[in-house]
């Protein structure tokens, strides 16, 4: 399964960047959610989407699920699904052996994430990765091994960017500091956080391209359906 053809090269800069299209899924919590999210799936196939990534919880609680998930799209359909991986609450070598199921199940494309800090204030898993730029490092590295070994083909790594300033950063200028490490770890495009007016996304490309980030930056779009919903995301 190739990566996700947006990224196979990247745009000329001074040039029309094509529409990409993409949905985000979440793996089901119950066979109910399950058959419902099916019928979604059916119905999101026909429109042709460049790729459809999936989600993983928080320290990797819905792995299972996010697994048997990326499998059946594999399996059952046309998708190209893209797995988010998060690097709080694994260790690095926790982390080596998932990306490694993930690979052998198909997985071409990866979305490289912190993850959330565990919300009852836990201390991080001992040894565990800091940033998601240490991320990206391992999985290339495992990249290299299984290249090497099987002739395996290349991964596409996307990482997240933030047209609102990140909540733990002092500045939106630190977070195109960041967003210019995740590239240059190895990061080939990169999704934005959910934002609710377009200069925000204007004016994080425009800080981002004149701080050196070259890499494609796909505007994260997500449709409100209820109030509670734009609170939280507010």
């Amino acid at each position: 399964m190739s990566p996700p053809s947006l990224i196979e090269t990247h745009p000329n800069l001074a040039e029309t960047a094509p529409v990409a299209l993409s949905y985000e899924l979440f793996p089901p919590r119950s066979p109910a959610a399950a058959e419902s999210l099916w019928t979604t799936i059916r119905e999101l196939e026909t429109t042709e989407p460049d790729y459809v990534s999936v989600t993983y919880g928080a320290s990797g609680s819905n792995r299972d699920t996010a697994v048997e998930l990326i499998n059946r799209l594999l399996l059952e359909t046309t998708l190209r699904p893209l797995a988010h991986l998060t690097c709080v609450g694994n260790t690095p070598e926790e982390l080596a052996e998932i990306i490694g199921d993930l690979l052998d199940t198909g997985v071409r494309g990866i979305l490289a994430l912190r993850g959330d800090r565990p919300k009852d204030g836990a201390p991080p898993v001992a040894g565990s990765l800091h940033y998601a730029q240490d991320l990206i490092e391992l999985i290339r590295r495992v990249e290299q091994r299984r290249s090497a070994l099987l002739c395996a083909g290349k991964i596409a790594v996307g990482v997240a960017a933030y047209p609102t300033r990140h909540p733990e950063s002092p500045s939106e200028a630190h977070d195109v500091e960041v967003l210019l490490a995740k590239q240059r770890s190895g990061a080939d495009f990169a999704i934005t956080q959910v934002f609710f007016h377009t200069e925000q996304y204007a004016n994080l490309i425009s800080r981002a391209r004149r701080a050196g980030v070259t890499i494609p930056i796909i505007p994260g779009v997500m449709p409100l359906t209820s109030l509670r919903r734009v609170t939280r995301l507010g």
